[in-house]
């Protein structure tokens, strides 16, 4: 009887431990369970992160930067071209007028041709006016 007492006594033992044991493993499991979804976690937190730092980065090539820049001097230059435009075609008229009367002053001098004081008197009242 004794024996079995002691057997009995080893099998409670045995049982203390592997109740211990599955109370270890659960904690364990529990603690391999909650790193597992941190693991997780970050994992998905890196992977959003990527895709920001891709997005960003088409956002800042150079390839985009540069088009907006073209398309600003390009607006720029249009638009002092456009301003300056007006007096290139005021400079235009005002050079065929001039050639206009340079050639009324030809004629005027070749109509007045053996008169030359009187031509130059005409010429320059014409010029004042």
């Amino acid at each position: 009887m004794q024996k079995l007492r002691n057997e009995i006594q080893a099998l409670e033992t045995q049982m203390a431990e592997l109740n211990e044991a599955r109370k270890n493993l659960a904690k364990l499991n529990e603690k391999y369970d909650k790193s597992k979804q941190g693991v997780a976690e970050k994992g998905r937190e890196i992977k959003a992160l990527k895709e920001k730092i891709k997005e960003l980065e088409k956002e800042l090539t150079l390839d985009k930067v540069i088009a907006k820049l073209k398309i600003v001097l390009w607006a720029n230059i249009n638009q002092a071209v456009i301003d300056q435009w007006q007096y290139i075609v005021t400079i235009h008229e005002q050079v065929e007028l001039i050639g206009k009367a340079r050639r009324e002053i030809q004629r005027a001098r070749a109509s007045l041709g053996n008169m030359p004081e009187v031509a130059n008197t005409i010429i320059t009242v014409k010029d004042i006016v």
